[in-house]
């Protein structure tokens, strides 16, 4: 059967399970464009190329399939690389198509010609130059297997436009991908793991830290099985949440430079780390030489870069997480650990003495002052803990890590390791394609969201019905904060003159509410619920001071236990 390269390209997406892609078209994409319809995929226009990353990774997270975004060659390729990057850093599998200049142009600098796989190349699992159309269907076949086997990754094909436009014969791929070098791993090294049972079955004070590698690995129910059989406590990673359910006795919640006081203090008293799916990243350890000093350390990891890279585990093993905890579980031993879950227990409740959602009731906080974690209380609690909640980037995002408890896998949707501002918006309109039936909430800062806000426009073209949820404290908040706690409270262009976001959602006919008050929050989140369609609340919070800071929090350059925490207001009620 003849068909064209453009052809082979939806054939071929069509084939690998697509069903929606994101992006935006351009003159050295329209041919690969131009039959899209015959394939019935459905197209989401974005109004940015970055915003079309954003989609396809926000897609690919709550879905567990590869989310794909097209762009045309020049800016359209250049503009997608933050949205490649953020995905890359959050192991996400996305597969990037670029249009490309002819072949025979290529290196002559014509117009908008990039070398975008030059580009990409540190920020891509893998990527190609198609200049073969007798090639294009083996490579799309390669890409999606790479970009979701092993530790999951964007890769990107370029793609010629003289490439588009050849014809021939099409032969589907049938066989498996076979690639030299590359084998993604599955089950571990059975005396590794024997080594890990042995000092598991040795501890007395063992922690376990859940990375996103458990909700990869589809390894939730093999760790509550390990959780329940040995009595661990589990603190969660940031993109690890959802992976064990925040209600339950045993989760710790959050750790890392934002993460709650009483999980870092457990991870430093600890004699044994294991560390499961996730990379050890620097929000995590902390001053690397004083982590976990009296800790043995289990590392489980598909990624063998990630073993022995940051910190140095006793037993590190290479392997996909469920497998190697279904050769764990039946060597090791049925554990209470009643002395440790008790310390634990009482460096829990020193932290909730701290919290701020107990102390307006202590008549510690104006009972009209908002602060963003009542906010994100109220979307927590209306939506029963079930909602698809995606974050942006900044101190709103460390708040809804904090006061929006996951027990769903796969409802936390957030740019963790590159921190991109605006990921927010977009993602969750891919989000919402990944699971239409979901509810999806929308919190973001009002400096990541003037970024991407363009793509409003998107939500109202493909009619979404995601809720909007606007942190506006008229600062570039989390920069705001470092300024004033190692910058003599210098704040230099964090301010913002912010426009009305009320008004400027209404422009899209988008219905909005604003919200200054605690009762007001409360009301505007129920009343946003009863809409069908896209809705958005502004959320005016307090902007500065004890209130307006994340606590706690670990300065850059400090341990774990060293903490700049929120002061401790104590009543007779809670002593």
């Amino acid at each position: 059967m003849k068909r064209t390269g453009a052809e082979i390209v939806w054939e071929m997406f069509k084939r690998e399970g697509v069903e929606v892609v994101f992006g935006i078209p351009g003159g050295a994409i329209m041919h690969t464009y131009h039959p899209r319809q015959d394939f019935g995929i459905h197209h989401v226009l974005m109004r940015h190329e970055q915003c079309a990353a954003h989609a396809a990774d926000g897609y690919a997270r709550v879905s567990g399939k590869v989310g794909v975004a097209i762009a045309t060659s020049g800016p359209g390729a250049t503009n997608l690389v933050t949205g490649i990057a953020t995905a890359a850093m959050d192991s996400s599998p996305i597969v990037c198509l670029t249009g490309q200049v002819q072949t025979y142009l290529i290196g002559t600098d014509a117009f908008q010609e990039v070398d975008i796989t030059g580009i990409t190349l540190p920020v891509t699992k893998h990527n190609y130059l198609v200049t073969d159309v007798n090639e294009l269907a083996e490579t799309i076949h390669e890409a999606f297997y790479i970009a979701k086997s092993g530790r999951p990754g964007p890769v990107l094909i370029d793609l010629p436009k003289d490439v588009q436009m050849a014809e021939t014969d099409f032969v589907a791929p049938e066989d498996p991908v076979n690639l030299p070098g590359y084998r993604p791993s599955s089950s571990g090294d059975s005396e590794l793991v024997r080594k890990a049972a042995q000092l598991i079955n040795a501890a007395e004070r063992p922690v376990i830290l859940a990375g996103q590698g458990v909700l990869m690995s589809g390894a939730m129910q093999e760790l509550m099985t390990y959780v329940e059989k040995t009595n661990t406590p589990v603190g969660l990673t940031l993109l690890g949440k959802g992976g064990f359910p925040e209600s339950h006795p045993l989760a710790l919640g959050l750790m890392g430079m934002h993460g709650e006081a009483f999980v870092n203090k457990a991870i430093q008293e600890a004699d044994l780390i294991l560390a499961f799916g996730m990379r050890f990243d620097d929000r995590v350890t902390g001053k690397l030489a004083a982590y976990s000093p009296s800790a043995k350390r289990i590392h489980v990891d598909a990624d063998a870069a990630e073993l022995n890279k940051v910190v140095t585990v006793d037993v590190p093993i290479l392997g996909d997480l469920k497998l190697v905890l279904e050769q764990l579980l039946p060597q090791v031993e049925p554990r209470t650990h009643e002395t440790w879950l008790n310390m634990v227990a009482d460096w829990r409740a020193d932290s909730r003495r701290r919290d701020i959602l107990r102390r307006p009731e202590n008549g510690n906080l104006d009972s009209s002052a908002l602060v963003a974690a009542h906010f994100i209380n109220d979307i927590w609690e209306t939506t029963d803990g079930q909602a698809i909640i995606v974050s942006d980037v900044g101190q709103h995002q460390m708040w809804t890590a904090q006061y929006y408890l996951n027990d769903v896998p796969h409802s936390v949707v957030t740019s963790g390791g590159l921190g991109t501002m605006g990921f927010g918006l977009p993602a969750a309109i891919g989000a919402k394609f990944g699971q239409p039936d979901r509810e999806v909430w929308v919190v973001a800062g009002d400096g990541g969201f003037q970024m991407t806000m363009h793509d409003l426009g998107t939500i109202i073209q493909e009619k979404l019905p995601i809720h909007i949820a606007l942190s506006n404290n008229n600062h570039l908040g989390m920069v705001r904060q470092w300024q004033e706690f190692f910058y003599d409270s210098r704040y230099e262009a964090t301010p913002l003159v912010n426009p009305d976001f009320v008004k400027l959602v209404e422009a899209y006919g988008i219905p909005a509410w604003r919200a200054e008050t605690r009762s007001e929050a409360r009301q505007a989140v129920e009343e946003a619920r009863k809409h069908d369609g896209p809705t958005f609340v502004e959320f005016r919070i307090v902007e500065t001071g004890e209130e307006g800071n994340v606590y706690p929090m670990v300065p850059a350059g400090a341990a774990l236990d060293e903490m700049i925490r929120r002061p401790e207001r104590r009543t007779g009620s809670e002593d």
